[in-house]
């Protein structure tokens, strides 16, 4: 497989990851993204914890969601759990916007 081919093919799987996003957006209520993830859910919880050594971190859960991730065969997942020293963003989405 040459590097065009390689290229072409990731194209194809963005555009078809977008075209899925696309058609699910519109069952969650939310947008949350990480420095690694995007994530589309209907509920999340977000805890502050403090490391053992007094660093603040983030524990995020969310339920039924949606990953934004080209190289995971299902997307689609029950609970997620994420831990990060980094921001997280969440946006709740209205009807309107979609």
């Amino acid at each position: 497989m040459s590097a065009e081919d390689l290229e072409k093919y990731e194209t194809e799987m963005e555009l078809q990851l977008y075209r899925e996003y696309r058609d699910v957006v519109g069952l969650f209520s939310y947008v949350i993204e990480t420095e690694r993830r995007f994530y589309l859910a209907n509920d999340y919880q977000i805890e502050i914890r403090n490391s053992s050594d007094g660093e603040v971190f983030f524990e995020l859960t969310l339920r039924d969601a949606w990953v934004w991730d080209m190289f995971r065969p299902a997307r689609f997942v029950k609970n997620v759990r994420v831990v990060t020293f980094k921001d997280i963003n969440v946006e709740e989405l209205t009807k309107a916007e979609l």
